[in-house]
Formats: C-alpha cells, structure tokens, sequence
C-alpha cells in the first residue's frame, strides 16, 4: 500500500473524528431515551417541570453518589401526604408572589413606620 500523503492522512482523521461524533451523539440520545423511560416509571408529577428539572440538573452537577447522600441524609417523610400540594401559579416560576406591608398609620410611605 503507497504511503499517504498528510493531506490524506488529515483528511482520513476528519472523516474518522466526523463518524466518531456522530456514533457518539447516537449513544447519547439512546442513554437519555432510556434514562426517560426511567422517569415514567416514578411519581414526577409530584414536582412542577421546573422542580423536575432543577432536582435532575443539580444531582447531575454534583455527581451520583454526592447526590444519593445527601438524598438520604434528608429526614424520611413520617405521615405527611405524598400528594402533590395545592400550587400557586406563581410557585412554577422559582417563588411566591410578594406583597407590599401595610401602610402604618402616619407614615409616609409603606415602609415607613411610625417615628422612623
């Protein structure tokens, strides 16, 4: 077999590294689909879609078995329902809603109290 060029070996190692991307890219996608199918099997709809993905995002980020620990050194649920609460529009979006204080009578403004 002749000896190949460096333009040739070049273009042989980006078309290897091109098929190698995707071949990766397939494994992932098959890794995630699976994971998903994990996910119908559990009571996710316990959790709003931003505490669903916020919980994955952060045991992702610090790692499986940090996550594990210190999802079990959490105090175990003892006779609290496990359905899902009553949620306020305003808990989908990281909070509740605030609210301004009561005006304090002769104040100036709402943060004003009296002698202040």
């Amino acid at each position: 077999m002749p000896k190949m060029t460096d333009r040739e070996r070049l273009a042989k190692i980006e078309a290897d590294q091109r098929k190698l991307v995707g071949e990766a890219d397939a494994v992932r996608r098959a890794v995630r689909a699976n994971y998903g199918s994990l996910a119908q099997e559990l009571a996710v709809e316990m959790l709003s879609e931003r505490e669903f993905r916020d919980v994955l995002a952060h045991a992702i980020r610090a790692g499986g078995h940090a996550s594990i620990a210190a999802l079990k050194a959490l105090p175990a649920l003892s006779g609290q329902s496990v359905t899902s609460p009553e949620r306020r529009p305003s808990d989908e979006h990281g909070g509740a809603a605030r609210r301004r204080p009561e005006p304090v009578k002769g104040a100036a403004s709402a943060g004003d109290g009296p002698g202040q």
